[in-house]
């Protein structure tokens, strides 16, 4: 009795033992890809599916979006400047058989094309390009590594340079530039502002000298400034330009009857 005993307990034992390996459980976000006697049987998932133990072999992949950190890279640009370059690339696994069987470890492998395609792409580009269109960058190197990639059953969907890392005698150069530059554009801004004013003293020249008065209501208008602006404790007041002229005309005539007297007189 005791030895029919150890025996069904035997057989529940290697029952469970049975249960545990054939009865698989997969996430949501998983797949198992199942293998039998090798040979590649199909994908399984998500939720519970059956394997026959020691015949069946599931490996299980992850079809969440991974985010790969590429490691700083040493790239000469075209125009011979050296630069060190990270980037971070999102991608996620769309056919889980193929990520199992067409590459060792489909992890690795994204990361060494990403760093691979990094350099290449980096390479052709000069230093100006990849500090201002790093967008189109961006794109660039999504398409290459992403058909790189389509082979594995990897989708790569977003690539983005993060820091470009200059040499400090580059950054002593593009500041002295950056300067340059805006004390262009200063001197330009003035040299533009004087000629926009000298166009308008022109165009108020031209004014006061079709009209007479308006020289004097300016005059006026200017004393009348300096006389309220309460800074001054004296004023100096010019005197017309009309007045002058009609001194001089009078001067002019006084000379001329003189002149007439002295001749008359010389004459008698």
């Amino acid at each position: 009795m005791s030895g029919a005993i150890v025996v069904v307990i035997i057989v529940v034992v290697l029952a469970i033992i049975f249960l545990f390996a054939a009865i698989k459980i997969a996430r949501e976000y998983e797949r198992g890809v199942v293998f039998r006697l090798g040979r590649l049987l199909g994908i399984k998932g998500p939720g519970l599916f059956i394997l026959i133990p020691f015949v069946d072999r599931a490996v299980r992949v992850d079809l969440r979006t991974v985010t790969l950190n590429v490691p700083p890279q040493e790239v000469i640009t075209r125009d011979n400047v050296t630069v060190k370059v990270n980037a971070v690339a999102y991608f996620r696994v769309v056919d889980a058989s193929k990520a199992i069987v067409q590459v060792e470890n489909f992890l690795v492998a994204t990361s060494q094309i990403s760093q691979t395609t990094l350099r290449s792409v980096l390479g052709q580009v000069d230093l100006d390009h990849l500090l201002s269109e790093r967008e189109q960058i961006n794109g660039r190197l999504q398409t290459i590594i992403d058909d790189q990639t389509e082979p594995w059953g990897v989708k790569v969907s977003v690539v983005e340079v993060k820091d470009v890392e200059l040499p400090s005698d580059m950054q002593r150069a593009m500041s002295r530039q950056a300067e340059a530059e805006r004390e262009r554009r200063a001197k330009i801004i003035a040299a533009d502002g004087e000629f926009q004013a000298s166009e308008k003293l022109s165009q108020a020249a031209r004014v006061i000298q079709s009209e007479p008065g308006a020289m004097q209501l300016r005059y006026l208008q200017t004393v009348s400034e300096i006389g309220s602006s309460g800074q001054t404790s004296s004023l100096i007041v010019p005197l017309p330009i009309e007045l002058l002229q009609g001194l001089g005309q009078l001067s002019n005539l006084a000379g001329s009857a003189s002149r007439e007297g002295s001749a008359s007189n010389g004459g008698s």
